[in-house]
């Protein structure tokens, strides 16, 4: 596979990661989730601004078919 693909997929895998670690519902209000949705937030930052520079097409296919799921 293209390089620039299996960059994005290391990308994606670390963002799934990520999501996965969501601290417990009920420790919304504190600190913990504080650091970690920041930390995701950047991380997805990276993987959308990724998508955008390296697969332009498919980015555009993405948001269309997201547009019309939801």
């Amino acid at each position: 596979m293209d390089s620039r693909f299996n960059e994005f997929c290391d990308k994606l895998r670390q963002l799934l990661s990520e999501v996965q670690g969501a601290p417990y519902p009920a420790t919304i209000n504190n600190e913990l989730y504080d650091i970690w949705y920041e930390h995701i937030q950047s991380t997805a930052i990276d993987c959308f601004e990724y998508l955008n520079e390296n697969f332009p097409q498919e980015a555009e296919d993405i948001s269309r078919n997201l547009d019309r799921t939801l």
